[in-house]
């Protein structure tokens, strides 16, 4: 299926708009919109409007994960558009913390939007077709909540603290004429672990593309390099990145992955 997308929120700003810490994304699947993420403020909005799109022609809304920078446009996009579904993972809850030793900051998704908007909201679990072409899978690699613990991202529950296993986070999979096209926009669960469970979900598809930030800003030049060299050795076509993989990281990458990898900004379009 013919698919554009466009990155319409990231920390690189071009095409003379705004960029910041956040991610939005515009997937046109044939004649469905598809808005990925909507940042971390209203910048997704004009952003939205100044390459040419209307807000209230979006079809779906999807949120990658239950983090401040992909879903603070939560309300600001319930009052533009009047018909879409937001879709969230059913582990999606405001509940994601930062914590180290004393501290801990929310991190997570606008407070009550899910009691104040529960006919908009939609969480979905397992393996779940948006509509034809277009899935969203969960994580099913175990043991993410150790990553959680390194990363020092926790969710607070009945129970006490937990390490963050990432159940709010999906991937949106995209069916294009190249192969499939996987979304997934900070890619806590490990880019690799993400290739590999779309893989196993779809023995018959080749994955032709990985776009979405892999959380490398906070991590060292070796940790980076181990990364580029296994995602090379999925065999996959293409790898857009940006947002919190920043620009370090994106350099060391580069020089395994080559022509490969991509680099994320404002107003980028890709066809597949």
């Amino acid at each position: 299926m013919q698919t554009k997308i466009t990155v319409i929120v990231d920390n690189i700003s071009d095409c003379g708009m705004k960029g910041e810490w956040g991610l939005s994304i515009m997937a046109e699947v044939g004649e469905k919109k598809i808005l990925l993420d909507v940042g971390a403020s209203e910048l997704f909005a004009e952003n939205l409007k100044r390459l040419g799109f209307d807000m209230a022609d979006i079809d779906y809304a999807v949120l990658s994960h239950a983090h401040y920078d992909h879903s603070s446009g939560m309300r600001r996009f319930f009052a533009d558009n009047q018909k879409a579904k937001f879709y969230l993972r059913d582990g999606a809850g405001e509940n994601c913390y930062f914590k180290k030793l004393f501290l801990r900051k929310y991190i997570g998704i606008p407070k009550k939007i899910l009691a104040d908007y529960p006919d908009r909201i939609v969480l979905v679990s397992g393996d779940y077709q948006l509509c034809e072409g277009v899935y969203l899978i969960p994580h099913k690699t175990p043991h993410l909540d150790a990553i959680g613990k390194r990363e020092m991202m926790y969710r607070r529950t009945e129970k006490g603290w937990k390490p963050d296993d990432f159940t709010h986070e999906q991937s949106l999979v995209i069916d294009t004429d190249k192969g499939l096209v996987i979304l997934n926009s900070c890619s806590h669960g490990g880019a690799v672990n993400i290739i590999r469970e779309i893989s196993a979900t779809f023995p018959d598809k080749r994955i032709h593309a990985l776009i979405g930030g892999f959380h490398l800003f906070n991590k060292s030049e070796s940790e980076i390099s181990l990364l580029a060299h296994e995602i090379g050795q999925t065999g996959i076509d293409l790898v857009c990145t940006g947002h919190c993989t920043k620009e370090r990281a994106y350099r060391i990458m580069k020089q395994q992955l080559g022509d490969k990898l991509k680099q994320f900004k404002v107003g980028l379009v890709m066809e597949f």
